[in-house]
């Protein structure tokens, strides 16, 4: 009678060796697409006038405002 052995394979798969060495490249192409999402995310909202901002639910953007008191300009004015 013949004796048939099965060997399972014990060595692990060239395509998970390779996997692991492209894992660190995935992580930065994946920061790298969230990094220019979050940019362009930022440029868009920038663009929006603040009544477009109320209305898609984003508080008004953190800008600078310039306060000028009515008699500032006589003020200046007066001093030339």
């Amino acid at each position: 009678m013949a004796q048939i052995e099965t060997h399972t394979g014990i060595r692990a798969p060239e395509k998970q060796v390779s996997g692991s060495r492209s894992n660190p490249v995935a992580a930065m192409v994946a920061a790298l697409r969230a990094w220019q999402s979050a940019g362009a995310r930022r440029k868009a909202l920038a663009d929006l006038t603040p009544d477009q901002l109320r209305d898609i639910g984003y508080s008004e953007a953190n800008r600078p405002i310039l306060e000028v008191k009515a008699g500032l300009m006589t003020t200046l004015m007066s001093m030339r």
